[in-house]
């Protein structure tokens, strides 16, 4: 082990990790740490520097190991480094474990009010020793307020040790408990107790540390379920159902919140909005279903499971034409899983949801900006091709925190209801049939309930005709079902296209959606660096476009990048295009953490066809 220096002396900067490592704190569920990462976090936000947090937590209430990992990166990458420079090690069961994790040339944080002959394993580490709850015993009150502010003084000791400036970390204590003087007394206490101590007994700062950048200007840090939250209220929507589901659940939260400062009429106090929490997954689809049937735009966030249940209702609303909004917020599977931990092993199961013969459409958010965006974009296609449209995000982007653009909004955005009949239309029409299609691209007229007696219809689960009558006649039946196919092509022009980044001529090519597209470009750049191009499509709806069809056909070698087991990109592909199936190579990562470049780059560089990868040279 290399014993910190009982010296103060500033090191010389290392120009490698100036902005451009990883912290890792890890810690004890239910303690009250979330603030003191989120300080860090933000601090380092704060003096414009790219950051990143991930939160990796337990499914139950308390007790269990938990860690929260912050990557700052001056080039601003997004993904899971895979590599820890800084631990700090805060639950003595997970100690072993966590001095492992450390890479070589790293550091080290614990309290060392207790010793811990495990720590000195490492001999290839700086280990730093701060009695972190004798000084909280020495100096505050209460068991509870100490267990709280130990975790305030380890950041000030990072703040000194990695060079956060204490003015910006004050300031944002000051912010959270702006209305609560002693708390936040407290609170600068502990802060600065730890900071002090740091300057007072090791060298600071490290050559690992951050200096003030101007890479975070007109950007904000956010998840992706507040995101979409947010998204969700923009378009209009005034209905919401859901049953309490882990990692979806703080969607919810904040639309709620949202609704509760936005939606309520400031003059008579009626809520404009209605939030429902049912008994199970069928009842929360059913009462979107019920809602939309009648005008609402309305909506549900769920995860795997949910949709699971929701199966039988879903067929109902794309068999009845009804529009529907659903957030899946995918997490580890099969059955409950690993609540707590990120995949994207729901495609297949959203994109045919229900028995028979289902296609739905999917959007693939990449960050909380789309989700954001593509929130209000699922429910103008979900009106206008009257039927349901799943947002596919997953923990990583929902309950993490990461780093994006402002949010902008068009105030002259006006919502796209679709092919709605108004009073006066009925009135000029001699007969309304609810599923005959006009105007040859698949998609028929509605009505809302109450708008005029000519609008009445039954609406049918059951085989129906193009006239909205019951049938158990077979070439009736066919009509409708052949329409809706050919729906599901008019869908292919409308939803969000792909994002392509290259335009070489190896044939070699990476296909990817979602969170994994952080991963991607840093790979892409790794890639690039040691000579090796290749072309990158990120798809970001389902069905698959022209778009689509053209970049898998103008590649030879394509690397298709998931979060799943059993390939299921890979798998819709295959189905739902004209792509060879021998061109479509898999990098899967299915362990619950968010995805790391060195697995696409280690998985493109194991299997690419040599002489593709020497044309990059």
């Amino acid at each position: 082990m290399q014993h910190a220096p009982a010296s103060s002396s500033a090191s010389t900067d290392t120009p490698d990790r100036l902005n451009d490592f990883v912290i890792k704190l890890a810690n004890v569920n239910g303690t009250g740490s979330a603030s003191a990462n989120t300080l860090l976090m933000k601090s380092i936000f704060r003096m414009g520097i790219p950051v990143m947090g991930k939160n990796y937590f337990p499914s139950n209430i308390q007790g269990l190991p938990t860690w929260y990992e912050i990557r700052i990166s001056r080039d601003g990458y997004v993904a899971r480094s895979g590599r820890i420079d800084f631990m700090v090690a805060m639950n003595a069961e997970t100690y072993a474990k966590d001095v492992k994790e450390v890479s070589p040339g790293g550091y080290l944080l614990y309290d060392s009010t207790w010793p811990r002959p495990a720590l000195l394993k490492r001999d290839d580490i700086t280990i730093f020793g701060v009695p972190l709850a004798r000084i909280c015993n020495e100096t505050f009150q209460g068991v509870r307020a100490r267990i709280l502010l130990k975790n305030i003084v380890y950041a000030g000791a990072l703040g000194a040790l990695l060079d956060i400036e204490l003015d910006v970390m004050r300031a944002l204590l000051g912010e959270s408990y702006a209305n609560k003087k002693s708390l936040l007394e407290s609170n600068v206490r502990a802060l600065e107790l730890g900071y002090n101590y740091a300057k007072e007994h090791f060298p600071c700062p490290l050559a690992l540390r951050v200096r003030r950048m101007d890479k975070t200007a007109d950007h904000i840090m956010i998840d992706g379920n507040t995101a979409a939250a947010l998204g969700c209220m923009y378009a209009g929507a005034t209905v919401g159902a859901w049953y309490p589901i882990t990692p979806s659940t703080s969607l919810m939260d904040a639309f709620k919140s949202f609704c509760q400062k936005w939606r309520i009429d400031p003059e008579t106090g009626k809520r404009n909005y209605v939030i429902v929490q049912c008994e199970d997954e069928l009842a929360a689809i059913g009462t979107v279903i019920g809602a939309a049937w009648n005008g609402a735009r309305s909506f549900t966030p769920t995860s795997g499971p949910g949709i699971s249940l929701m199966n039988e209702f879903i067929g109902l609303a794309y068999y009845a034409e009804v529009p529907a909004v659903m957030f899946d917020i995918q997490r580890v599977g099969p059955s409950t899983g690993m609540p707590t931990r990120t995949q994207q092993c729901d495609l297949t199961l959203a994109a045919y949801a229900s028995h028979g013969d289902t296609r739905h459409v999917l959007l693939f958010p990449n960050s909380p900006e789309e989700c954001f965006y593509m929130a209000v974009q699922a429910f103008d296609l979900a009106e206008r091709l009257q039927t349901p449209v799943f947002v596919m995000s997953d923990l990583d982007i929902g309950m993490n925190d990461w780093m994006c653009p402002a949010l902008k909004w068009d105030d002259d955005y006006r919502p796209d209801r679709g092919k709605v009949l108004s009073q006066e239309q009925l009135e000029q029409i001699d007969k309304f049939y609810r599923y005959f299609d006009k105007d040859g691209d698949a998609i028929p007229y509605r009505t809302l309930p109450g708008t005029h007696p000519k609008g009445a219809y039954f609406t049918r689960g059951s085989g129906h005709t193009q006239y909205g009558g019951y049938t158990e006649d077979a070439t009736e039946y066919q009509i409708v079902l052949d329409r809706l196919k050919r729906k599901f092509d008019t869908a292919k022009t409308l939803v969000p296209k792909p994002v392509f980044d290259g335009r070489n001529s190896t044939g070699l090519g990476i296909v990817s959606l979602g969170s994994c597209d952080g991963a991607v470009r840093e790979a892409l750049d790794l890639l690039r660096r040691r000579g090796v191009q290749i072309d990158y499509m990120r798809v970001r709806a389902f069905p698959f476009g022209q778009e689509v069809e053209d970049f898998l056909a103008s590649h030879s070698h394509i690397f298709v990048v998931e979060q799943n087991r059993d390939a299921q990109l890979r798998g819709l592909l295959t189905l739902e295009t004209a792509v060879e199936k021998a061109k479509l190579h898999s990098i899967l990562y299915y362990a619950g953490l968010p995805m790391s470049s060195s697995v696409i780059v280690d998985g493109v560089l194991a299997s690419a066809p040599q002489q593709k990868l020497a044309v990059g040279v």
